[in-house]
C-alpha cells in the first residue's frame, strides 16, 4: 500500500496526505528532481515559475534539486511552522521522514525556512505568507521570520 497520495489541500494547492499510518521517525519520500547549479534553478524559475511558489530544494554542496523537473509527489509537501516531517540530506538526496506518528489523511508537513536573494519587502513577504494556522505561526515561510 503506498504511503502518501497527493490531493487538493486546505492550506495551499496540492498537499501530501499519508494513505496509511506513518510511524514517528519512518522515511516517507524523497525529494526527487533534475540536480542543477543555483544559477541555472533561479533562470529557470524567473522565466517559468509562479511567484512565491517554488520546487527547488538546496543541497549542501551548493546545487539544488528542482522538482518542477522530473520531480515526485514531496514536491507538493506544504510547509508548516510546525511540521510533523523533516527533511535530511544523505550522500546528495532528501529524504522526507515522520517527527511523530501520522494518521491516515492527515498532511504531510515540512518547515521550508527559505532563503531568498532579494530583500523581504512587504510585496515579498505576501507572496511567501504561511497558512498553516499553527499556534506559534510565524506567518511567513521565510527563514528571516524564525
Amino acid at each position: 500500500m503506498r504511503r502518501v497520495i497527493v490531493r487538493r489541500s486546505s492550506v495551499h494547492g496540492r498537499g501530501v496526505f499519508a494513505a496509511r499510518p506513518l510511524a514517528a521517525g519512518e522515511r516517507v519520500l524523497q525529494y526527487k528532481g533534475e540536480i542543477t547549479s543555483w544559477r541555472n534553478a533561479v533562470r529557470r524559475h524567473r522565466r517559468e515559475g509562479v511567484d512565491g511558489h517554488t520546487f527547488l530544494f538546496g543541497l549542501s554542496d551548493g546545487t539544488v534539486i528542482d522538482g518542477s523537473r522530473g520531480g515526485n509527489s514531496a514536491r507538493w509537501l506544504n510547509h508548516a511552522c510546525a511540521p510533523n516531517c523533516e527533511t535530511i540530506e544523505d550522500q546528495g538526496r532528501i529524504f522526507i521522514h515522520t517527527l511523530r506518528a501520522i494518521e491516515p489523511g492527515e498532511e504531510l508537513f515540512i518547515e521550508y525556512l527559505l532563503a531568498i536573494d532579494d530583500p523581504a519587502n512587504e510585496e515579498v513577504r505576501a507572496q511567501y505568507a504561511c497558512r498553516c494556522a499553527a499556534s506559534g505561526c510565524r506567518q511567513s515561510m521565510l527563514a528571516d521570520a524564525a
